[in-house]
């Protein structure tokens, strides 16, 4: 799909699009202005311009990535909590639904008149996860080490078949 262009592999404009949207969808869609369009290399005042400040979003919590998984025993929920304080964490269950809250703190950045690149997330972050299993509620571990958030419940016993009788 890629054609070659001045010792460059690009995608055709088009084909970009369709690669995102799919064929039928690229009829909808505005053509993209072109080089000689936009004013590139002329001294037009038209031409777009850098922003010189980053433009503030509405904070909204992070979520937080999990691995859930199972033993013949428990059901275990890890989650990636690097650089939070165990202070910092809110971990609770109600109705087989579990929660987990904290907040990523940067710390002070006495000085800073610029970011170049900001990748890091910080701040709030939270995960509600509905469990798989039916669990002891009042059978929960929960440990913070080296970043790693494990929570390990007991699970359940239930009888693999139950006779249900039909009235």
């Amino acid at each position: 799909m890629a054609r070659k262009t001045r010792d460059e592999d690009l995608l055709l404009e088009d084909e970009l699009t369709a690669a995102f949207l799919g064929e039928e969808d690229t009829s909808q869609m505005a053509p993209m202005p072109m080089e000689d369009d936009m004013g590139m290399g002329d001294d037009d005042s038209s031409a777009p311009q850098p922003q010189d400040e980053w433009e503030e979003e509405e904070a909204v919590p992070g979520q937080l990535a999990v691995d859930v998984f199972e033993t013949r025993e428990k059901l275990v929920v890890k989650a990636r909590t690097a650089g939070v304080n165990k202070n910092d964490l809110d971990v609770s269950i109600a109705d087989n639904t579990l929660s987990i809250r904290g907040t990523l703190s940067a710390g002070e950045e006495a000085g800073v008149e610029n970011y170049f690149v900001q990748e890091c997330y910080w701040g709030e972050f939270s995960r509600s996860i509905a469990l798989p299993v039916p669990v002891k509620e009042d059978e929960i571990e929960a440990v913070l080490k080296d970043g790693v958030l494990t929570i390990s419940f007991t699970k359940l016993k239930q009888d693999s078949v139950k006779k249900i009788q039909v009235l």
